[in-house]
């Protein structure tokens, strides 16, 4: 698939002007252009519609769909990680978002993984219902899922902790996330204690508080970027009470 994106102008989107002193070593930002304000916010856009999406297009299976626009966006040059997603949960009545990595996708779910005494883990754990957004913005695509979450087993966690680069080990084990740390020192003193203990090459355990996580989805929501705004939207939901068959809406934009 061919992506072509056409962009305003800059001066339109009021990026700031760049001059030159006199002796050609230092270059300034004009300082009437430099500031982002409203009007300079509301002049960033971009049109739309290089491609459009009908049903037709789509396959019986949103898990099919999904895996489709996903190897779709990691060939495509200007995506920065296609499997990155923005897991959202609420914490004290509020959402709060925040970016991880997708690891795993099949007819259950979508899988990532983390530190199971996390902000993000005890949301979780005090509400599984969560959203996924995969935000392929040069492919003027997203993908946002509705669904809960649940611990993977056991046996999946450690396979993906022995798969990981031992860098990675090294530093899920270091790390208290979410909690207050005095200094980056402190971390980088723990990580080097851990790399003593765990020289490269070795087994590196995996922590008790480290794992995976499976949503399963309720709502998978294909988005299309389109001309004037007239995006297409089309939302794959479950259809009986088993919650095993998908029928598929058309939203406005």
């Amino acid at each position: 698939m061919r992506i072509v994106h056409t962009f305003a102008d800059e001066t339109k989107l009021g990026a700031p002007k760049r001059s030159q002193d006199a002796g050609g070593a230092k270059v300034k930002l004009d300082t009437a252009m430099s500031e982002i304000n409203r009007e300079t916010i509301r002049a960033m856009r971009l049109s739309y519609g290089q491609a459009g999406l009908t049903e037709a297009d789509l396959a019986r299976d949103p898990i099919e769909q999904f895996k489709k626009w996903l190897s779709e966006a990691s060939e495509n040059i200007m995506v920065v990680e296609a499997n990155a997603m923005v897991l959202s949960t609420i914490t004290d009545g509020a959402p709060v978002g925040r970016s991880v990595l997708l690891k795993d996708v099949s007819s259950d779910g979508f899988t990532f993984f983390t530190n199971y005494l996390s902000r993000k883990a005890d949301a979780i754990a005090n509400n599984p219902k969560v959203s996924l957004v995969f935000p392929w913005y040069p492919m003027e695509r997203q993908v946002i899922i509705i669904g809960t979450a649940e611990k993977v087993s056991t046996q999946e966690s450690d396979d993906y902790f022995a798969a990981r680069p031992w860098g990675s080990q090294i530093g899920a084990t270091a790390s208290a996330q979410s909690t207050e740390l005095d200094s980056r020192e402190t971390l980088e003193a723990k990580y080097a204690q851990l790399a003593e203990k765990y020289p490269e090459g070795s087994v590196v355990p995996r922590p008790e508080y480290w794992g995976g996580y499976l949503v399963r989805p309720v709502s998978i929501e294909f988005w299309q970027g389109r001309h004037s705004r007239l995006h297409d939207r089309l939302r794959y939901v479950r259809s009986d009470s088993q919650k095993t068959d998908w029928q598929v809406n058309r939203l406005n934009p």
